[in-house]
């Protein structure tokens, strides 16, 4: 019998990421995939919090929002008093503790973390850039990366890229194969850093040996067994020490915790 979808509402007076990336980090301390978020971006008016709230309540959903507007903020604690629908404030805590402790008023202005600046320019142009010097493309390019991820197979490097490239850095990433010596593209490069990518080889033997199923291969072939991966895994090691990686284990580590050991780890180093 299959388990119930059981849906999460994420509402917000902007585009709503804020509160739906705290949704999801919070799914992942749970055992269930049956989770749906559902998101309202951009609201407006209280007729707007007041559909919503019901819609939840019908479900028997809960939501989490982030309403800069004191109205708008108000009317959806009214609402879930009224529908008895359970509403987290991921915003609301931080902004009084903020005027209470340094006595400053909020501008409540809905997404101003969203404007459109020199900033959010810069994440696009990362991302474009990280898109098209993925898995060892356009290698001509790759002296405008800031970072050079490197791996295995299956060890994440395309999902991190994106996601550090979100972050605003120009990220380049190259699959390490023992049969394939890397290009002296690689070491050339004097002004971004080189990142390792490394995993418990028991561990990429389950996923090589899922992404082999999910494709409809059969699961004994080289590629997943347990002598290549330890070959492969001590061959890439050899190229860190060659590139002077810093090396970072992503065994069982979500895609945002290893991105967050990345930043760490080059703020350490500019300091």
């Amino acid at each position: 019998m299959n388990e119930q979808i059981n849906t999460i509402f994420v509402c917000s007076d902007s585009v709503g990421e804020t509160a739906e990336a705290v949704v999801r980090a919070t799914v992942r301390q749970f055992d269930t995939e049956n989770v749906n978020i559902r998101r309202w971006a951009h609201i407006k008016s209280e007729e707007e919090i007041r559909k919503i709230m019901e819609e939840a309540a019908r479900i028997g959903s809960f939501v989490v929002y982030t309403l800069v507007l004191p109205e708008l903020r108000e009317m959806i604690r009214q609402e879930a008093v009224r529908l008895k629908v359970f509403a987290v404030d991921v915003m609301g805590p931080v902004m009084e503790a903020f005027i209470h402790t340094f006595n400053f008023s909020p501008k409540q202005k809905p997404g101003l973390l969203h404007q459109l600046d020199r900033e959010y320019f810069k994440r696009v142009e990362a991302v474009e850039f990280t898109v098209k010097c993925d898995d060892g493309q356009d290698s001509a390019s790759w002296k405008q990366a800031d970072l050079v991820l490197l791996g295995v197979s299956r060890t994440s490097k395309t999902p991190l890229s994106i996601f550090l490239a979100h972050k605003g850095y120009k990220v380049a990433n190259y699959p390490i194969v023992p049969e394939v010596k890397p290009p002296m593209a690689l070491s050339e490069l004097k002004d971004c850093r080189f990142i390792g990518l490394t995993m418990r080889a028991e561990s990429l033997v389950n996923i090589r040996t899922e992404r082999l199923k999910a494709m409809g291969l059969p699961s004994g072939v080289t590629y997943a067994s347990l002598e290549r991966i330890v070959e492969e895994l001590e061959y890439a090691q050899s190229i860190f020490r060659q590139l002077g990686c810093i090396v970072v284990d992503v065994t069982e580590r979500a895609i945002e915790e290893t991105a967050g050991t990345i930043m760490e780890a080059l703020a350490f180093e500019s300091k």
